[in-house]
Order: C-alpha cells, then sequence, then structure tokens
C-alpha cells in the first residue's frame, strides 16, 4: 500500500480539560451536518468515547497557528490521516 502524500506529519497533544471549539468551526460543521442544532457532534465512523477523547486534544496547525483543536483539524481539508498519535496534513493554503 503506497503511503498518503503528505507536506506535514503534526504531533496530537492532549490536555486534561476541554477545549472551546471556535464559533466559527461550530457554524462550518452545523452547515455540512457534522454537528446539530443542539451542538453536539455527529461524526460518521467515530465512536462516543473517541470523540470525547478527540474533544480534549490539539495540535500545532502548521497552517492556522499554535493550540488548534483537534476537531478543526479533522475536519480540515488538508487532512489526511491519524496515525499512531500523529496526524498527516496536505499543507495547502486554506480558502
Amino acid at each position: 500500500m503506497d503511503e498518503l502524500e503528505h507536506k506535514y506529519e503534526v504531533e496530537v497533544k492532549s490536555t486534561e480539560k476541554r477545549q472551546k471549539i471556535p464559533d466559527n468551526v461550530k457554524a462550518e460543521l452545523k452547515e455540512s451536518g457534522m454537528m446539530d442544532d443542539k451542538g453536539k457532534l455527529k461524526l460518521k465512523g467515530v465512536s462516543p468515547k473517541m470523540l470525547k477523547r478527540m474533544k480534549q486534544e490539539y495540535v500545532d496547525c502548521p497552517i492556522l497557528g499554535d493550540g488548534t483543536h483537534f476537531i478543526q483539524c479533522f475536519v480540515c481539508s488538508n487532512f489526511q490521516s491519524r496515525v499512531m498519535g500523529n496526524v498527516l496534513c496536505k499543507g495547502d493554503p486554506l480558502k
């Protein structure tokens, strides 16, 4: 199997407390159907246990800057894959 083409390999870090998802990201998630009107995330293929863990994680995004919420990274167009605690990022400029 060929390796995915990526520009950056970013480490996923965790924190003890939940991080707040920025309002612009929430609006984007609601538009795409990944979040309901009450603010509950509905990501296909992600278990509730994994979702809880993802809410406590962040990455130092090479595109957006330091301390980007992992869920924001997960739904980004540059997100390739998460492999053994690292995210493979395409590194393309965002629109």
